[in-house]
């Protein structure tokens, strides 16, 4: 199985909103595994520039405190590890946008998660969909599902 060892998670914009003061509906059985499985020291968390330019575009748009956004993304510096993707990452992004996926963040995450050897943590059903129909892996995806049947299954009863 996939998830021996500490596992290397890089976060959908999705997860990182919440940290920047943005709730996002539906997100809190997840954020609770993620919490407790960094607690426990079971995994890493990653994010990219691109994430921080998704998540900056959606606070934009909202009526948003500065000084909540300013302690989120200090602790994003902070807590989580900034990658990016590789060469043959950025190509592949932009293949698969040429093949018809209109969102491009969405396309450099993935091809950085499959080039760095990372999971990609999303709830994405189009991009999966997408990928799954141009024939590509999907190992590098992470759903939901997934990481709460990690944090159940190595719970002790």
């Amino acid at each position: 199985m996939r998830y021996s060892g500490k596992l290397r998670i890089l976060l959908d914009s999705t997860y990182i909103l919440p940290i920047v003061g943005v709730e996002v509906e539906g997100l809190r059985e997840a954020l609770a595994a993620l919490r407790e499985l960094r607690r426990e020291r079971r995994a890493k968390f990653y994010y990219t520039p691109f994430n921080i330019l998704e998540v900056l575009g959606k606070i934009a748009k909202l009526d948003y405190d500065a000084s909540i956004v300013a302690a989120g993304l200090s602790a994003i510096e902070e807590e989580l590890e900034l990658t990016y993707p590789t060469v043959e990452g950025y190509l592949k992004a932009l293949e698969l946008r040429r093949r018809g996926f209109r969102d491009l963040i969405d396309l450099l995450l993935y091809a950085t998660a499959v080039t760095r050897g990372l999971l990609l943590l999303t709830r994405d059903e189009c991009l999966i969909q997408f990928l799954e129909s141009q024939g590509e892996s999907v190992e590098s995806i992470l759903s939901e599902e997934e990481l709460l049947s990690i944090t159940r299954r190595e719970r002790p009863s």
